[in-house]
């Protein structure tokens, strides 16, 4: 087992956020390295989805959960970002209880110093978008080889950030060692085109309480023993810890603040576009089976929002792309029991770039790892 070393770094950054462009911004990044003596670092990149930054998502820190804690006992140089309004990298305008989604600061109680419900918001608009979380990505990558001092990186995303290691990996296909999608949100027909302008009418911050974790996770719980007794505290109070000024806010529970953003330019044109997905950069998407969140149940008749892990695989132009189905897991499957399986499957991609010693193909996985392919 390697010694694992951690390091935060605050990488500087351009930010190209509407709410402050061309400020000089902090990137968190937490660097854990289990590089082995005189070895050549081998780095991999983290990076969180909608609502869970990355320290609780990726590094969560109880018995055996920390993903990239596993990573790097294994031998790679971990690493795991928040992008801006996430996490403990720069959160712009989040600050202000009054940007709060007027639909959910009756959540605001007690009342933060100054605030009145109801009050018009200071910065009516979505904070992030598709072009500053890739600029924002291709920051840390370039950080990530520069000190490692390699010429690609390894890319793993949960959730909604496909939205943005995807379509990097396809107009950087230089830089990316393989891509493994987590739970990955794809709506196969959504836009193409940005907004006619930036930033979009909205709000910047949106609000989860320790309740709503709870009961929307619970939502994709069926198997027995699926997530263990009391693992919604430790990863409410990891979120906390993630955020110093929403904890404070609210309840004695406090609250989890997470960025709202416009995306486009992540669909069944882009995951085939040039052939790179599954070409130059080979494709792992795993998910579970249980997972309402990355494959919508029933459909929806918004292309927007209408969610489908198959629908990437099938979009993925290249031949090197693989799919796996996790048994008794939902969305959240980094807490729940599937997790150990997912840290050794990752372990053997990064290594092998295979599954059960293949390089296409779709697979179910049970609870003891093993795998089936499916016909």
């Amino acid at each position: 087992m390697a010694k694992v070393t951690t390091t935060d770094h605050w990488v500087w950054h351009t930010s190209t956020v509407p709410a402050n462009k061309d400020e000089e911004v902090e990137l968190f990044v937490r660097e854990r390295n289990g590089t082995p003596p005189g070895q050549k670092r081998k780095p991999v990149l983290m990076l969180h989805g909608r609502s869970i930054p990355v320290l609780p998502g990726f590094d969560l820190r109880y018995k055996t959960y920390s993903w990239a804690g596993a990573l790097a006992q294994a031998g790679y140089d971990v690493f795991l970002m928040d992008l801006q309004g996430s996490g403990l990298s720069a959160r712009p305008k989040m600050g202000d209880p009054h940007n709060v989604n007027p639909g959910q600061q009756n959540l605001l109680t007690p009342r933060p110093p100054g605030f009145t419900p109801g009050e018009p918001l200071n910065y009516p608009y979505q904070l992030n978008n598709s072009y500053s979380d890739r600029d924002e990505l291709h920051t840390v990558v370039k950080f990530i080889r520069k000190l490692c001092e390699v010429d690609k990186v390894a890319f793993i995303g949960w959730s909604a950030a496909a939205f943005w290691m995807g379509p990097y990996a396809v107009k950087n296909p230089d830089k990316v060692e393989s891509l493994f999608l987590l739970a990955p949100i794809f709506p196969a027909k959504g836009t193409s085109d940005p907004p006619a302008s930036l930033p979009t009418p909205g709000f910047p911050t949106n609000l989860s309480t320790k309740q709503g974790l709870d009961q929307g996770w619970a939502g994709e719980v069926h198997c027995d023993g699926q997530r263990e007794e009391g693992i919604v505290g430790v990863v409410w109070d990891a979120l906390l810890k993630s955020d110093p000024v929403g904890s404070v806010w609210g309840s004695i529970d406090g609250l989890s603040r997470y960025r709202s953003f416009a995306r486009w330019g992540w669909n069944a044109t882009t995951a085939a576009q040039g052939g790179v997905l599954g070409g130059s950069v080979p494709v792992l998407l795993v998910y579970g089976e249980h997972d309402k969140q990355a494959n919508t149940k029933p459909p929806s008749p918004n292309p927007e929002l209408n969610f489908s892990v198959p629908a990437l695989y099938n979009s993925v132009a290249g031949d090197h792309k693989l799919m796996v189905k996790l048994d008794c897991a939902g969305h959240s499957v980094p807490w729940e029991i599937q997790h150990g399986n997912v840290h050794e499957l990752s372990k053997h991609w990064l290594k092998h770039l295979k599954v059960d010693g293949k390089t296409h193909g779709v697979f179910d996985m049970d609870l003891d790892g093993n795998l089936s392919p499916v016909s």
